[in-house]
């Protein structure tokens, strides 16, 4: 482990979230909130101080980068990050207990949307701005972003950006890594502020349309509303929000298909056909199943297509309280919840390419049980689905579900029911925000204890890095020096 290399790097990234503590500060001052002035630039010189003595401090003897630093950098970046994050929260008052606040940031950043505060509506601008802002910096992830800003990126740093981004395999868009984080940002910002615009004409406030486009961007799911995107009773924004959860749900690479002009890649791609074809059937499905609460069709499909694009891009924006569906689509919405959208979209669980991995190697095993001699391949997207790709698909389902049935035992010890241990388990690994029961849409997690918090909290981490780059950390072999 050249841990130079690590602890200087994360420096960087302090001194870069430092520096993105100024945009809530700017929206402090713009709507005159003075109380907020203090908090912001606390954490921001907390940041400055730390980094500064990480980077200047710390002067690597080489810069070599391998897959062990790479996943350090990852794991302890975002768990760094989030610690700093929840400093706002904590110095403005709005959070007293340091476990709410931390589970505050980490949800943000991790794009789960999950809160333990009951009434938004009353915070700060400034807070508000942070929110929806840390989760539209973890959409597309903290790295990747620093990455796409910093000089003299490695190229090595690669294996950071595979450590990171979501997916059983990652690879460049182009040659450069820095051009390949810089060509995702510009997607991504495009996108978001395409959405801002689109959401302004719609009728919602400029800062309503800002901040809910950052969430929406990052499927986040933080609304600055307590009832969701359900208090504007805004048609027109409901469905321009429903089509953009769906877009961040797929994978970006389709997007760069298009700029270069061969849009015609993406009716090739199994995962995205694959999508659709899910995205329709559960719409349907749910739709005719939910229609005697809503009393027509229309009514039911405008609700149905709502929730299952939030659910399968893991936002976890409501329109209306799914708590009371019935148990057909609430079924169907915890299999969305599980499976998530595209790989490399910035949307949680365990994604599609996996599941249809998954289903082909199940398939060629029954296959192979009735004559053994025949030789079988697994394929995804017209190519041979490599060993080590099947192998890393195969034991990160096991993994996720490992992790949430432990979690689920875990939780359960504070008594709370089943579906509502379940279901925060899930809503925390897979990054979508509400569950059912205790945790619904129209609940949140303030009841859960401390201990319960902090274990959600590891669980939201684990769910937004896929999982091992969070386990390597409790490996003995990765602290070893090389």
């Amino acid at each position: 482990m050249n841990y130079r290399i690590v602890f200087q790097t994360l420096g960087k990234i302090l001194l870069v979230e430092a520096t993105l503590i100024v945009l809530p500060l700017m929206i402090s001052l713009i709507y005159h909130e003075t109380e907020m002035i203090v908090p912001f630039i606390t954490t921001s010189g907390i940041l400055c101080i730390c980094g500064f003595l990480l980077v200047k401090l710390i002067k690597p003897n080489n810069a070599n980068l391998f897959p062990k630093e790479a996943f350090a950098i990852v794991s302890l970046s975002w768990i760094l990050v989030s610690l700093f994050g929840c400093l706002p929260y904590i110095f403005s008052g709005v959070v007293n207990n340091f476990f709410d606040a931390l589970f505050e940031s980490v949800s943000g950043f991790s794009t789960t949307g999950a809160t333990v505060l009951s009434d938004v509506e009353n915070l700060s601008k400034g807070l508000l701005f942070w929110r929806s802002f840390s989760q539209w910096l973890g959409g597309m992830g903290i790295l990747v972003f620093v990455l796409a800003i910093l000089p003299n990126v490695d190229p090595r740093s690669m294996y950071i950006l595979k450590a990171e981004s979501p997916g059983p395999k990652v690879g460049k868009l182009v040659s450069k890594v820095k051009v390949t984080a810089i060509i995702l940002y510009l997607i991504y910002i495009v996108l978001t502020l395409t959405l801002t615009i689109l959401l302004k004409i719609a009728g919602l406030p400029w800062f309503d349309s800002v901040v809910h486009a950052l969430s929406v961007a990052g499927t986040g799911g933080f609304s600055i509303k307590n009832s969701s995107i359900m208090a504007y009773q805004n048609i027109p924004a409901e469905i321009i929000i429903a089509i953009f959860m769906l877009f961040f749900a797929i994978n970006f690479n389709l997007y760069y298909f298009i700029l270069i002009g061969q849009g015609k890649q993406i009716l090739k791609n199994e995962e995205f056909r694959f999508f659709v074809i899910i995205v329709v059937i559960s719409t349907l499905i749910v739709a005719i199943n939910i229609m005697n609460l809503y009393g027509n069709f229309g009514n039911s499909l405008h609700h149905a297509i709502f929730q299952v694009a939030s659910i399968i891009s893991t936002t976890g924006l409501t329109t209306t309280d799914f708590n009371i569906w019935p148990s057909l689509s609430k079924w169907i919405l915890i299999i969305l919840m599980i499976t998530g959208g595209c790989a490399g979209s910035t949307c949680g669980g365990i994604k599609l390419s996996r599941v249809i991995i998954l289903g082909k190697t199940i398939k060629n095993e029954i296959k192979y049980s009735l004559h053994p001699n025949q030789v079988i391949t697994t394929k995804f997207e017209q190519k041979r689905v490599e060993e080590d790709v099947l192998r890393g698909v195969v034991s990160f389902i096991i993994a996720y579900f490992f992790i949430v049935l432990l979690g689920t035992l875990i939780i359960s010890i504070e008594n709370v029911d089943l579906l509502s241990s379940l279901t925060s388990v899930l809503t925390c690994i897979s990054n979508v925000g509400p569950g059912f029961n205790l945790v619904g849409p129209t609940e949140n997690f303030a009841f859960f204890s401390n201990f319960s918090k902090l274990i959600l909290s590891i669980i939201m981490l684990a769910g937004r890095l896929e999982i091992f780059p969070i386990l390597v950390l409790f490996t003995p072999r990765l602290w070893k020096k090389a």
